[in-house]
């Protein structure tokens, strides 16, 4: 256990996983009290394709009871896997704040830092060279947002208050409404929970998401299974996207793999050696296309 930043009780840390007793893993070990699971930060690394991680999705990574070295340990590892987009969320945006006056929190486009509002006099985080994004979740009042503050952000997620209990407030339609016009004008995506189809309805119904948050990325130990360099053009195109280039050097042997060829530089070469072009599923699409990329490149240059 280590203390807590704000001097409440010792926060715990776990470097190998407290198991049941069926030898599984327990997720929450100690309930919803602040646990640093360290043996899970290579976890990153395991991952073939680009994702969205909300870091901390069960916690507040930004909790002013929360050490600064728990914080930057998490940046360290994230910075290492930079395939990834990393969602941060906190009720606590001040914490953000201080990070950045110490110059530490880091601002690739890849980093985005959402702040929880649930009434317009709310803080948020506000920034013009970070990923900002407000989680107004569960709206508690009309948001007239255009009078927040005279800074937008790139993303802006709504929902519902959930479960049963007294005092639950239920949003308006046109709260909801206001929201979509503010960000419609201002070219924001809006995200909506599922909480409000039973407000407005699932033909309204928004699901955007910001443009980098819809990009994937291949981990570089992927890119190496899966991409190749044309041996005519040097384009780096994935291998199935390419002619397969085999040679043997005697009947009976096993051909082998010498090499990729782009599909335009393969019509190229045939012409060029007098060879019929081979009719190959979806080839002349293919190679139609790759001309014309071709082109567009040579215009460019």
């Amino acid at each position: 256990m280590v203390p807590a930043a704000d001097g409440g009780e010792d926060l715990y840390v776990l470097d190998t996983p407290m198991l049941n007793e069926n030898g599984n893993p327990l997720v929450y070990p100690f309930g919803f009290d602040p646990t640093l699971h360290r043996y899970r930060l290579d976890y990153l690394e395991k991952l073939k394709m680009g994702n969205n991680i909300f870091v901390g999705a069960m916690a507040d990574v930004f909790g002013n009871w929360v050490p600064d070295e728990w914080i930057l340990e998490i940046f360290n590892i994230c910075r290492k896997s930079s395939i990834h987009n990393y969602l941060f969320l906190t009720k606590n945006p001040e914490r953000y704040e201080r990070i950045d006056a110490a110059g530490t929190l880091p601002a690739e486009k890849n980093w985005w830092y959402g702040s929880t509002l649930t009434r317009p006099e709310d803080k948020c985080f506000i920034s013009n060279v970070h990923n900002t994004f407000w989680s107004i979740e569960p709206i508690h009042a009309p948001f007239h947002i255009w009078e927040k503050d005279e800074f937008s952000p790139r993303w802006v997620i709504i929902g519902a208050e959930t479960g049963r209990h007294k005092g639950k407030i239920i949003p308006e339609k046109e709260w909801i409404q206001d929201i979509v016009k503010w960000c419609d004008q201002c070219e924001i995506p809006i995200f909506m929970k599922d909480s409000l189809l039973p407000i407005v309805g699932e033909e309204n119904m928004r699901r955007g998401f910001p443009g980098q948050l819809q990009h994937s990325e291949i981990s570089p130990k992927m890119k190496k299974k899966l991409f190749d360099t044309c041996s005519e053009c040097g384009g780096w195109l994935r291998k199935s996207d390419m002619i397969t280039l085999l040679a043997r050097s005697r009947r009976g042997e096993q051909p082998k793999k010498i090499g990729f060829m782009c599909k335009a530089c393969f019509k190229k070469f045939c012409e060029g050696q007098g060879l019929e072009i081979p009719e190959l599923a979806g080839l002349a699409e293919d190679i139609k296309e790759e001309e014309e990329r071709h082109n567009g490149e040579e215009k460019k240059m």
